[in-house]
């Protein structure tokens, strides 16, 4: 193996944030030609070696108490039993999951069998899996969280929770609101490198899975109290930008005194340039030699490159505050003045070898070595990957990268990854801190089972995607009458609410591993486990506690549920379930786990409605309390998935909708939760009318203009 330095001026760290100035765009510095024999390294105080840290975490403090998921509750519980019970037995880790027969229990706990294998032949008392259960169960701490325990098969401890203690965390979520119930998870900082499109190419429906699944797993993130740092890792670097710039100036020659040049469709602008260069010599050698000019720094270039990326980030920005999607830019460029000392350590380590005039890794159980290095001495991917993993973990500190692209990138990386392993950047084992995963994900088909594509077989742009879904939902509107009833900025912005949460739904609700097919029609039914079924569930909750009459708030406070029904309770257990779904959803990159779970909270409420009266019952005051608290995490989980647009969450508010019936007072109220400043109630509602509320929240800001303040009522469904 022969060695190798690098050498590279280092510039000051920079941070971009959409939309940066043009002077941010890549730091302005000197370009070294690399030469794979002869390379120094510079700079040294910008990258001190990498240590692996194995500690446990702890969360971000809150103002209140976080009391966690179920699950983590009952592990406090059961940790203390099985110490107590076997104390020379070390490293015994609870096993709580969901019981799998709900006619047993709620919760079992699985430890029995794995400690009757060690406790073999050491322990003359206990003569089975069986035996050690009751063990367990007889050396539990009181709690009144747990009403029941048994012992079923070898050894299971079913568990029934109480059902007075499930009543009272109900109602401590409604006092104290449902960021108390937000899991506890072992990470403090985490990054989610998610959309990254390249720079002069429109962003299409490939994009659409990377930028909701990304922004999703963020949010759900950021509700676990972990810090996150939302990356978009653009595409901004490399030979193409040498054809880019040289057209730019053949196609207009005074570019540099229009700040952006009337370039407008960037596509076909790639393409012709693209074009040009398989089919002009000269242009193709001056496409060459500009590549060098940009890369060795000079002002006409680089200004030109500013251009084009800033032309490209006003058109993906377009799209993001349509998907109502905030990520923060560090591209290629960002990195690549750091990448020399990233491969020097990773030289230091021993990890790069020669093979065919290239520099690589080669990566156990791998047929093809990972490049870092090219023939003509230039980077690529992996060594930009491998920068910006090492400058994560280092600079920004973070103990969780989390990359989402298609399942095509896997072996990409996986081979980046083990790279990082060996070079001790990340621990060996997948459980340990800091870690890092890749959240891949499937193909969009078409109706015909292939790749979703427009007629002409070309990739389908995500604006046309957004314009055919908003003009499908405008479509139905109007054949609703809602023309008449509506300005056409009203229409306009409902037509885009519902279109655009309903394409999120529709991808998200599938396990992200799995392809899944793009239909029009079904996302936008008003059946089954769509969007615009379960907005519509939801708004049917606030319309039974509109009907009541009742201060929603006052109850809260004086108010008790009692859930005697099994449907009241089982509904009851499931909304505290809330919190595991959400960790297992995070510790498994799966948003699919909320969205089945909040379509299943929805199929409860209806068979609790179906047999529990509740408006005029002798439990009605019990029951709206549950109506509340479904109302609740439903809205929680749309905050989580965005189907509402509205960044700013929920907060437990009465998030009811209103009709021109309403007073002005309960527009008022609406109107500042809409706005973010609490919580509110708003009680008069049509009841001929159950629509979806978040258009209700999202016309609001553009509807209360005068004293009388009115606002139309809204897509009945």
């Amino acid at each position: 193996m022969s060695s190798f330095t690098l050498s590279l001026k280092i510039p000051p760290l920079l941070t971009l944030s959409p939309p940066p100035s043009t002077k941010l765009l890549n730091p302005n510095f000197s370009h070294i030609f690399f030469n794979t024999r002869i390379l120094r390294a510079t700079s040294r105080r910008f990258f001190g070696a990498v240590k692996v840290s194995l500690r446990t975490i702890s969360t971000m403090e809150t103002e209140k108490e976080i009391i966690g998921s179920q699950k983590q509750q009952l592990a406090k519980l059961f940790e203390e039993s099985l110490k107590a019970a076997f104390p020379d037995v070390s490293d015994v880790q609870p096993l709580i999951a969901i019981c799998n027969d709900a006619k047993h229990g709620d919760y079992q706990c699985n430890n029995a069998m794995s400690l009757w294998n060690k406790l073999k032949g050491k322990c003359t008392q206990l003569k089975g899996p069986q035996p050690v259960g009751k063990a367990i169960i007889e050396n539990l701490p009181a709690s009144e969280m747990i009403e029941k325990c048994s012992i079923a098969g070898p050894g299971f401890v079913n568990i029934v929770l109480a059902r007075q203690w499930i009543a009272k965390s109900l109602q401590k979520m409604l006092i104290d609101g449902i960021e108390t119930w937000a899991p506890k998870l072992p990470v403090k900082r985490t990054v989610v490198d998610f959309s990254s499109p390249n720079i002069a190419k429109e962003m299409h429906v490939g994009h659409l899975r990377s930028t909701i699944i990304g922004d999703t797993l963020a949010r759900m993130l950021e509700f676990s109290n972990v810090e996150v740092l939302r990356r978009n890792h653009v595409g901004d670097w490399g030979t193409q930008f040498g054809m880019l710039i040289e057209f730019l100036f053949d196609q207009f020659p005074n570019w540099e005194a229009d700040s952006t040049p009337a370039i407008g469709d960037l596509e076909g602008f790639y393409k012709a340039s693209k074009q040009r260069f398989d089919s002009d010599a000269d242009f193709k050698e001056r496409a060459q030699k500009a590549v060098v000019s940009r890369q060795g720094g000079e002002e006409k270039y680089r200004m030109a490159w500013a251009q084009i990326c800033e032309i490209s980030r006003k058109e993906f920005q377009k799209v993001y505050e349509r998907l109502g999607v905030h990520l923060e830019e560090k591209g290629e460029s960002f990195y690549n003045p750091y990448i020399p000392k990233a491969l020097e350590l990773l030289n230091e380590k021993g990890l790069i070898e020669e093979s065919e005039g290239a520099r690589v890794i080669f990566i156990e159980g791998k047929k093809i070595p990972l490049i870092v290095v090219k023939r003509d001495g230039g980077f690529n991917y992996a060594s930009t990957d491998l920068t910006a993993l090492w400058y994560r973990l280092n600079e920004e500190k973070a103990d969780w990268m989390i990359y989402v692209t298609d399942v095509g990138q896997r072996e990409h990386f996986e081979m980046f990854f083990s790279a990082a392993k060996r070079a001790g950047w990340l621990p060996s084992n997948e459980k340990d801190y800091p870690k890092a995963s890749h959240v891949g994900f499937g193909l969009v088909l078409g109706e015909d089972g292939k790749r979703f594509r427009t007629r002409s077989t070309e990739v389908v742009k995500l604006v046309d995607l957004l314009d055919e879904a908003k003009s499908r939902c405008k479509l139905a509107l109007e054949e609703r009458g809602k023309a008449k009833e509506w300005t056409a900025e009203e229409l306009e912005q409902t037509a885009e609410a519902v279109g655009y949460g309903a394409v999120k739904y529709a991808d998200l609700k599938n396990n992200r591993l799995t392809n899944y097919t793009f239909n029009f029609d079904q996302m936008l039914s008003d059946k089954g486990n769509t969007a615009v079924y379960l907005l519509y569930a939801h708004a049917r909750i606030c319309s039974i506690i509109r009907k009541s009459g009742r201060d929603i708030e006052e109850l809260k406070k004086s108010g008790a549920i009692d859930l005697a029904h099994p449907d009241e309770r089982m509904l009851g257990l499931h909304l505290l379930q809330f919190a595991e779904i959400v960790e297992e959803a995070c510790t498994n990159l799966l948003p699919n786990l909320v969205c089945e779970y909040l379509y299943n909270i929805s199929e409860d409420f209806t068979r609790f409605y179906t047999n529990c009266q509740v408006v005029g019952s002798a439990e009605e005051t019990s029951r709206l309390l549950l109506c509340e608290a479904t109302a609740v995490v439903m809205r929680k989980c749309f905050h989580l998935l965005d189907m509402t647009g509205n960044t700013s969450g929920s907060n437990g508010t009465s998030w009811c909708i209103a009709s021109s019936s309403a007073s002005e007072a309960d527009l008022q109220n609406a109107l500042s939760w809409a706005c973010g400043s609490g919580n509110v109630g708003c009680s008069a509602i049509q009841p001929s009318h159950l629509v979806l509320s978040l258009i209700t929240l999202h016309l609001m800001r553009s509807t209360v203009t005068t004293s009388k303040m009115e606002l139309p009522t809204l897509l009945a469904v």
